[in-house]
Parts: structure tokens; sequence; C-alpha cells
């Protein structure tokens, strides 16, 4: 099998931290060769507070990919959360002298770094620059303003910014584990990839990943990335409020929250109990089920309220800005008994669970396609396209190249074989100068950020 095939998402995440191999086949459809999964004991609020523990974690999982997958594992794609994680909306705009020339994707590249010199709070730096709509002297809403004619090029830009450091932590893990970075992508974003559909992000959707330790949120419009958020709460604050108000370990809560728990109390009686085992020889604890749910129902509607805040903070009570396909929910925390019918409740919003089977093969185990594996998909998602995307692009240029007459075929044979020449450094570099998708552009950024911690 060709390593050029298959991609390998590492979800860094505050509960678990899961290395997932995948691939297409010939259906378009991903095929999961190999899952990983180990505690997350160095992570918190999606932010490595320790390197050690989080380093061997990653090897942990890394190794149990290996082993079900039969794949030596040497580069992967990492997702990127956390609190340290907001963004921001700016509007930006460049002159033209050669208006004369249509507009090119070096006038884009070059607004783009306009954005980027941007003056962050201490500590904190762009790393994600998204034009939306564009701007050509008086003509608004442009959706691709290349191949125009215009002196004045302005745009709106969601701009995403994080703390330096954390990112370097992340990085400096995955490089310790002994693995290459093949690029890392908001975490958001990869969910999105995995759950959403074209339509749903054309109708405007937003979409919530209860996670362990953070919520992120990403809403979509027009098919264009509008506003995200991590909130700092998640699964761990439910967990850790039934483990404070019940007297009892971390993972007895767990697996009551899990096995007994629901987000509406007014569905147990107070006579349905469920019995704890002691600890050490102690007796057994006895806990009402209604309890229970009234302890976590208050706790969801925390997180709940705070995602109707940032849903009202992207606009969505403008008629424009209306999020038409309603609200979209993932992560191990969507899959808490009648969550759906209080998100509904609390946003007045449709709401539905995002599974990943449309994109999953057919064949494959169901439990691969639950919500708490969504980030993990998006990321194979990503590094698949990304990877695709590279061939498509030398594939085009290769035809470039060999598309001569005869006066020309000794100057296209020798830039081909410029072309082929993959392995020099030097050549990488002019190669990397070519026109760049935004994405690429991003992952070139963050490499660079990760290089510095060297």
């Amino acid at each position: 099998m060709e390593y050029q095939d298959i991609a390998i998402g590492l979800d860094v995440g505050t509960t678990k931290i899961v290395a997932m191999v995948g691939r297409r086949n010939e259906y378009n459809k991903i095929e999961i060769l190999g899952i990983g999964k180990s505690k997350s004991v160095g992570v918190h609020i999606g932010v490595v507070n320790n390197i050690t523990q989080t380093i061997e974690a990653i090897r942990e999982a890394v190794s149990e990919a290996e082993h079900s997958s039969g794949l030596k594992i040497k580069e992967v794609i990492v997702g990127i959360a956390g609190q340290h994680i907001r963004s921001l909306q700016h509007n930006d705009y460049i002159t033209r002298l050669d208006f004369e020339n249509v507009i090119s994707q070096k006038d884009i590249q070059k607004l783009i770094d306009q954005v980027h010199k941007l003056i962050m709070q201490p500590g904190e730096e762009i790393i994600h620059v998204l034009p939306q709509e564009y701007k050509v002297d008086s003509q608004a809403e442009i959706g691709e303003p290349i191949g125009m004619y215009g002196s004045r090029l302005e745009a709106n830009f969601h701009v995403v910014v994080g703390q330096i450091s954390s990112i370097r932590n992340i990085g400096r893990c995955v490089k310790a584990a002994g693995l290459d970075l093949s690029g890392m992508t908001l975490e958001p974003l990869a969910s999105a990839e995995a759950v959403l559909s074209t339509e749903e992000r054309e109708a405007g959707v937003a979409l919530v990943d209860i996670g362990g330790g953070t919520t992120d949120i990403a809403i979509f419009k027009d098919n264009i990335i509008r506003h995200t958020a991590v909130i700092p709460f998640g699964g761990n604050v439910i967990t850790e409020n039934i483990k404070t108000d019940c007297l009892i370990i971390e993972r007895q809560a767990e697996l009551l929250k899990i096995k007994f728990g629901s987000a509406w109390p007014g569905e147990n009686k107070e006579t349905e109990i469920v019995c704890i085992p002691g600890l050490r020889g102690r007796d057994p604890k006895e806990i009402s089920l209604k309890h229970l749910s009234q302890i976590i129902h208050i706790r969801v509607c925390e997180i709940l309220e705070q995602v109707n805040v940032e849903i009202k903070n992207y606009g969505n009570e403008e008629q424009k800005k209306r999020l038409i396909a309603g609200l979209v929910m993932t992560g191990g925390g969507s899959q808490l008994k009648h969550i759906r019918p209080l998100t509904e409740y609390i946003t007045g919003m449709d709401v539905r669970i995002g599974y990943s089977n449309e994109h999953i093969a057919g064949g494959e185990n169901g439990i691969i396609s639950n919500p708490e594996y969504a980030t993990s998909i998006g990321l194979v998602i990503k590094g698949l396209d990304d990877k695709k995307k590279y061939l498509c692009t030398n594939a085009e240029m290769e035809h470039r190249y060999h598309r001569s007459d005869e006066n020309s075929e000794l100057i296209s044979t020798k830039f081909y074989n410029k072309n082929r020449r993959l392995n020099s450094k030097e050549d990488q570099k002019k190669k990397k100068n070519k026109t760049k998708s935004f994405l690429e552009i991003w992952a070139d950024k963050f490499r660079q950020i990760l290089n510095d911690t060297e």
C-alpha cells in the first residue's frame, strides 16, 4: 500500500487521544484501516499542561493504531483547539498600482499578508486568515475576484488567533513522539468536514462539538466559515459536578453520566435509584437518578447558554444571516440522553446529532461513526484532501510542461525535468513560492511556527 494513499489524523483531546488511519476507496468513501486510543492525562481544557505525559499518551495511541492497521505511522495531521483560540472579524484593503492588469493570486496574498501584520495581544499570533466576501472598487459581495479589473481590492476576513506557546507545545509533543507533522487544522473545522453537508454549509449551520474539556463552535453561511469560538466547558465539568455532589470517584461519575444520565430531569421519578459499590469494603452508595439528571441538566444548560450567546454574536437574528439548517451537535457530549430536545428548547433552532455515516465505507464498524470520533475522521479527510490537491497540482504542472509545440520541445523538457527533482531542497523551496491555496498557505505558516521551537 502506498503511503500517499493514506492519512493519519491525531486528535489530542482533554479526555482521550485518538490516532486514526484511513484511505479513500473507489467509491470515494473513507475506509478506516486502524485506530488507536489512549487516555489523555497531560491535557487540560484542550491545552497541553504536561509534556511528558502527553508524549507517552500519543505514543500509546499511535502504537495501537499501528498494530491494528499493520502500518508504520510516520506522519500525522493534528487538530488545534483549546481555550486559547479566539476569532475576530476584520476588514482590510490594498490599492493596486497596476490596475490595468487583472487581479491575481499575488494581489490576494498581498492583502492576506497585510492582515497578518495586525497587532495582537501579548503572546498571541494570527494563525488563520480566511477571506470571506471581496469588494473590487464599488462592486461588493464578490466570491472570487481573480481575473477581474480594479484598482482597490477589499475584503472581509475571519481571523483566528491563538497562543503561540500552546501551538508550539503540541508540535513539540508530536515530534518528541517520533512523528512528522504533515499539517494542522482547527478541530471544529475538522469536525465540520466529517458531519456537515454542502447544503447545510450553504444554507447556514452552527456546528457544536461538545468534547471532554471544551465545546467548539463553527458557524457556516453561504459555504463560508463565518464564526468560530471555543467555550472552556465540556463533558468534564459535568463529570466533576457528579463526582463532587454524589461523593464518588471520577470513574464512577463518568459511568453514571454515560449509562444513567439525562439532560432532562423531568423524566426520572424520585423512586429511581442506582447503587454504586463502596470503596475498599465500605457500604454501597445509593444515588437518585432524578438528582443525577438535575446535576447534569444545570451544567448542560450553562454550556448551551454560552453556545446561544456565540450564535447571537454571529448575528443569527439578522434575516440575511439566518442559519436555515439550524444546529448540528457532535462530540462525545452530544450522546447525552435528551440533549437534543433541550438544545432545541434553549436555542429555538432545529437540531440534529452529527454522525459520520455518509463519509464512512459501508462495511465499517458502527462505533467509528460515533460522534466522539468526528474530529478524528475529519482530520483523516483533511489529510487525504491535502494529498489529493498536492498530487493534482503536480499532475497539472507535468501536463502543462508536456504541452509544447515542436519548436519549444527542448524548453518544455527542461522545465519538466526541473519539476521532477522533488528531492532537491532548493526546488522544493521554489515550488512553495508558486501560487498556493489559502489552506496551503495556512499549513506553511503552522510549519514555520513549529520549526521555530527547534
